[in-house]
């Protein structure tokens, strides 16, 4: 176990500093931009490529593509599985380039689409916002080939266990945005807000290739050489059929995103600023530990699955799902009882005011309360296909998109933005409990009974240490007077005073796990 440690430490890192560049990038954004239209807009018209993205290339392939390299590893090396990457990468970038010449042209004849809608009823503001996503949608759509082929390289580079270049792509992404619009903001190179979208929109694009090509030269370093080839060998095959049935569930998340962003387009200026940026603070937990487990993981739950090993592969199982319930419980009771600072202190200058806080406070709430669910099913979906049971999947995305679109609809109304995010939620809820319950049927190994008790006492010792942070926070506001410096100042102490309590309470209850995580965070820091 201690070298998978070792592996997630690395993956957690590495996707630690890209979320806090995330972080830095949204601050910046909504500094030049606020909430107002057109950050709702880019927000909007890049969540287009980016859920293309998880249709083509990290959901289906990813789960595709390594079962089946595993098996070719066995049996012909590592020269059968890099023929079948190349097979895989050549169609991809046929596919990939197909779907961004027609979304482009179709994109580009939004403003007829425009016309028929307020000839519908639709207002002329809302119309407005429509077409200034599409817009800039048309600009951004070639960052799907890049970061397609990305996922197919980084899915190979974790089956030969290499791990640090696949969990830098997302580096590059933000690096890239971050200096292209602030050097050209401080350069005065972007004299407006459209022309500082220009900025943004490139450095996308050359986020996107450089997420391409880091993973290509680390896999070319590994022996693997770039080869065109529209060959279609029996893996290959293979994959195509793994990957129908999740195409199809991917298929239905992003008709689920897509609904939900123009919804929210729809709805008000700010929504769809307001629900990415707060699904951005979600990520801090979710990427840094539960997708970094995660990673680790898949590759060996999925070979204890190719080996038919299921004790090891339960084993392997529960040790990453208690890992991850030990993270991301107290995270989310944390992000509660703060939400408003961590707001106020992030967010809260240029453009965003505090108008801006107080609409972003209840949905971060909502959306911390669904944390560690969305972590659960982070996980509990790699198990599945793990298996090469992609169907699964498929029903169960189905149900949360159902859900989460009457709920929508039901909500918005009464709860404005607040509405769409606990939509999401009890969608995601509805469908981790439906694949849990599939699970246990399956693998009864993998039945969450094993971890109750587990989860039991981390969602106590979480709670406590949630009442000693508010009980902190409450008498911090009335000690010291408000501003930035205050903010930053009490988060960092009372956060500190929450990891030191919750340390405590791990190991007074003995919940198992505790040592994994321990060795993790000391493999981590104790060279520092």
């Amino acid at each position: 176990m201690s070298k998978n440690l070792k592996h997630i430490s690395i993956v957690a890192a590495a996707t630690l500093v890209s979320r806090f560049l995330g972080l830095g990038r949204d601050m910046l954004t909504t500094t030049v931009f606020g909430v107002g239209a057109l950050n709702s807009a880019f927000v909007s018209a890049f969540t287009l490529p980016n859920l293309f993205r998880r249709l083509l290339g990290e959901g289906a392939l990813t789960a595709a593509l390594v079962p089946t390299l595993h098996e070719e590893m066995e049996k012909k090396q590592r020269e059968g599985a890099f023929v079948l990457v190349s097979q895989v990468t050549s169609w991809l970038l046929v596919v990939t380039t197909s779907v961004v010449v027609l979304a482009m042209l179709g994109l580009s004849q939004a403003d007829r689409l425009a016309e028929c809608a307020v000839g519908w009823g639709v207002s002329a503001e809302t119309t407005h916002r429509w077409m200034q996503g599409a817009d800039l949608a048309v600009v951004l759509f070639p960052y799907l080939i890049f970061v397609c082929l990305a996922a197919a390289f980084s899915a190979t580079l974790q089956t030969l266990n290499r791990f640090l270049e696949p969990a830098l792509s997302s580096i590059w992404l933000n690096l890239s945005m971050i200096v292209l619009l602030g050097g050209a903001a401080y350069l005065g190179w972007a004299q407006d807000k459209s022309g500082a979208m220009h900025w943004l929109c490139a450095g996308v694009l050359l986020g996107g290739f450089l997420q391409m090509a880091v993973p290509a030269i680390a896999l070319m370093r590994e022996g693997w050489r770039p080869r065109f080839d529209l060959g279609a060998s029996d893996p290959f095959k293979s994959i195509v059929r793994l990957m129908v049935p999740t195409l199809f569930g991917s298929a239905i998340y992003l008709v689920n995103m897509a609904v939900s962003r123009l919804v929210g387009l729809s709805l008000n200026d700010a929504a769809a600023s307001v629900l990415n940026l707060a699904t951005r603070l979600m990520e801090l937990p979710i990427g840094v530990f539960a997708v970094a487990v995660s990673t680790v993981v898949f590759p060996l739950i999925a070979k204890y699955a190719a080996q038919g090993d299921h004790a090891n592969l339960a084993t392997a199982y529960r040790k990453g799902m208690r890992l991850i319930l030990v993270i991301n419980m107290p995270a989310a009771v944390g992000m509660v009882v703060l939400a408003e600072p961590i707001i106020r202190l992030l967010f809260q200058h240029g453009a965003f005011d505090a108008n801006a806080t107080a609409l972003m406070v209840p949905v971060l709430v909502v959306f911390a309360l669904g944390l560690p669910v969305f972590s659960f099913v982070n996980l509990v979906l790699r198990a599945f296909y793990a298996q090469k049971d992609t169907a699964t999947p498929v029903r169960a995305a189905a149900l949360s998109f159902v859900v989460n679109l009457a709920l929508s609809f039901l909500l918005m109304g009464p709860f404005s933005t607040m509405g769409l995010a606990i939509a999401s939620n009890v969608a995601v809820l509805v469908q981790a409990w439906f694949l849990q319950v599939k699970l246990a049927r399956k693998l009864p190994g993998l039945a969450f009974s094993h971890l109750a008790g587990d989860a039991a006492k981390v969602l106590v010792a979480s709670l406590l240490m949630g009442a000693v942070v508010a009980g902190g926070w409450w008498g911090w506001q009335r000690w010291v007077a408000a501003g930035r410096w205050a903010d930053a100042a009490g988060l960092a102490l009372l956060i500190g005073m929450g990891l030191a309590v919750y340390a405590a309470l791990v190991w007074g209850f003995r919940i198992e796990g505790r040592e994994d995580l321990a060795a993790m965070l000391r493999r981590r820091f104790g060279r520092a």
